[in-house]
């Protein structure tokens, strides 16, 4: 009789849907517990559990498929990302994070070797939550990634603290420990094939449990570490790439700048030959030097004062006019220029660049260059040959001057030795040399130590240059004749005696006389200048500079108008104005005292008053003089001023 329709093929039918489904192997175990439990016959039960057995084997190779597809997809990205490689910590994060994603381990991590310091260290991290494990240095040689890049072959531990296959160290062993790992993974980042293969790191997957890592994911493993090693040699290519470019680049600059330094030096040849041939002076050849180095240009003499006014592109540069300057600032800037000296080149000093200007060792001046903090070679060995064209100009400048000085001296020494025997004639050669001896001139008179006499005529004649002015050696001193500019000669002896003293380099005493006009009033002048200077070394005042009339009563008994009001009033003028003002008799009352000897009994007798308002009175009388009023020498002035006044007032 025929048979019935088994009840095997609802069962089949639920296996290949839980296949399509992608349904886990417990779920396609269940299909034959189901049919067991519904009392299915033994034959039927048979053949659905060898189909079940089938459905879990086709499970398991998809799900190799699958694996594979995933390993070859992470693989394919890889490539993609080395071929676009722009951030190399970025393309080895990737790397380790899809070596822990597809491997399923807890962390993921490559090691490279750090060449400076001799050992190796952790570069990525992927899952990793210690700090003590990320932060981890290892010695050559030494734990699995030693093993590891000792043998260039790949190793798994399956425990690594009872592992006895490598070295073991305490730093390494806390770190493991810190980090919980127990199952590690290792492979060498490789270069080349085969023995001649270079280890350059290592790549490594780890788990937190035991666990035995499978031919596959070993293989899996080596081939992202095969990335990450192209990645690196290719990145180190890159860099190497980058510096040889940025090598040529530099060396490109470096021709161009010869090229640029080598047209400008030429230009500036070219443009100083030219100004010398033209008969230019320092001052033409500052502008055209801040025209080269674009900044603005001085020309100091050999005592640090200002030749030239600064020239540059952006305008004028008051600094380094005279009126400027202080006696400071020029010491400072010779001190800079013996260190160009010493140096034999140009150097950077208070913000500013300083070239001595020499002939010989002989240092002439100096150039000073503003406005450029950073001047590169080329530029500053041009600043350092203008140096030598200023030297040139500088030594025509002071041959012109010493013989045009020559000539002058001669009409100087006529008109001091013999005033009266030709004025006109005197006056006639002054008009030739360029002096109007018509118009009023002061008359100094300078001298200094024997060691350094023979340096003060040459100084005289650096001071005098470009100012119409002459100078002579004349009975023992250095006499200088200038056109009055209305400073007086008091403040023009004090002027020459600090910029001379620069210049000699000792001290100068100059005194001054004038302003006088014409041959007999300018020789008079000079004997009142003579006698001054004497007066200045009677009085201890060696190195400095002043006129007659500033030296007080002695100024009266040396000056030749004998100014005795004038005394009288600078003396005596603050006491005056007030018993004029006050109706009070101060004068009187420093009279008394005086005549009595600085007695106060026998002063107030004179007087008729009580002692206390003689005492009022010199109080008021040092009030208005000046607490030394009755100092020896303010004394006698008093005296001698009081004698003046009352003889010119009977």
């Amino acid at each position: 009789m025929p048979q019935e329709p088994t009840s095997v093929a609802p069962h089949l039918h639920r296996l290949l849907d839980l296949l399509a489904e992608g349904a886990p192997a417990e779920d396609l175990g269940a299909v034959a517990v189901e049919a067991r439990r519904g009392g299915a016959p033994a034959p039927e039960l048979a053949e659905i559990e060898q189909a079940t057995a089938a459905a879990l084997r086709v499970q398991s190779i998809l799900g190799q498929h699958r694996r594979r597809e995933a390993e070859l997809t992470a693989l394919f990205d890889t490539a993609g990302d080395l071929a676009a490689l722009r951030d190399l910590d970025a393309v080895l994060r990737s790397i380790v994070r899809r070596a822990r994603m597809l491997l399923g381990t807890d962390t993921a991590y490559l090691t490279l070797p750090d060449e400076e310091a001799g050992d190796t260290y952790m570069r990525v991290t992927d899952g990793s939550v210690s700090e003590l494990f990320q932060n981890l240095r290892l010695q050559l040689g030494e734990g699995l990634g030693g093993l590891v890049a000792q043998t260039a072959r790949p190793y798994a531990s399956p425990d690594y603290r009872t592992d006895d296959r490598f070295v073991h160290t305490g730093s390494i062993d806390a770190g493991v420990l810190d980090e919980g790992l127990v199952a590690i993974l290792g492979v060498p980042l490789l270069l080349g094939s085969g023995s001649g293969g270079q280890v350059i790191g290592a790549l490594f997957a780890a788990d937190r449990t035991p666990r035995t890592f499978s031919p596959d994911e070993v293989a899996l493993l080596c081939s992202l570490a095969a990335h990450a090693a192209i990645a690196i040699d290719t990145a180190k290519a890159m860099a190497d790439a980058r510096a040889a470019l940025a090598e040529l680049a530099e060396a490109n600059a470096v021709i161009r700048e010869n090229s640029a330094a080598m047209q400008r030096a030429e230009e500036a040849h070219d443009r100083l030959t030219d100004l010398v041939l033209r008969g230019g002076d320092i001052t033409d050849v500052a502008a055209a030097v801040a025209g080269l180095l674009r900044g603005a240009v001085v020309v100091h003499d050999g005592a640090g004062w200002p030749l030239t006014e600064a020239a540059g592109e952006d305008g004028m540069c008051t600094w380094g006019t005279p009126d400027a300057m202080s006696a400071a600032d020029a010491a400072a800037l010779v001190a800079a220029a013996e260190s160009s000296r010493a140096a034999a080149h140009a150097v950077f000093r208070d913000g500013r660049w300083v070239c001595a200007v020499l002939a010989g060792q002989e240092l002439l001046g100096c150039l000073v260059l503003h406005g450029r903090p950073e001047l590169d070679g080329p530029d500053r060995r041009l600043f350092e040959r203008s140096g030598v064209v200023t030297a040139l100009l500088l030594l025509l400048r002071r041959s012109v001057a010493e013989t045009e000085n020559r000539v002058r001296g001669d009409l100087i020494t006529d008109l001091l030795s013999a005033p009266d025997r030709d004025p006109s004639g005197l006056v006639d050669r002054g008009r030739r040399l360029g002096i109007d001896l018509n118009r009023p001139h002061l008359v100094l008179a300078a001298v200094t130590g024997d060691s350094a006499g023979e340096r003060l005529a040459a100084a005289a004649v650096q001071y005098l240059f470009g100012s119409g002015s002459g100078s002579a050696e004349h009975e023992g001193a250095v006499v200088l004749l200038l056109p009055d500019d209305g400073t007086g000669p008091g403040e023009a002896a004090r002027v020459a005696a600090g910029q001379l003293t620069q210049l000699v380099g000792a001290p100068v005493t100059v005194a001054g006389a004038g302003p006088a006009t014409g041959p007999r009033a300018i020789a008079d002048a000079h004997a009142e200048s003579a006698r001054c200077l004497k007066a200045l070394h009677v009085l201890g005042r060696d190195g400095t500079g002043a006129c007659a009339a500033e030296l007080g009563f002695l100024g009266v008994l040396l000056g030749r108008d004998h100014d005795v009001h004038g005394f009288v009033a600078t003396t005596l003028g603050p006491l005056l104005e007030y018993d004029a003002r006050r109706g009070t008799r101060l004068v009187r009352t420093l009279h008394a005292y005086f005549g009595c000897g600085g007695s106060l009994t026998r002063a107030k007798e004179e007087l008729h008053v009580h002692v206390n308002t003689v005492v009022q009175r010199l109080e008021r009388i040092q009030a208005l003089l000046g607490p030394d009023w009755n100092a020896p020498e303010r004394a006698l002035e008093l005296q001698l001023a009081l004698r003046l006044h009352l003889l010119s007032a009977t």
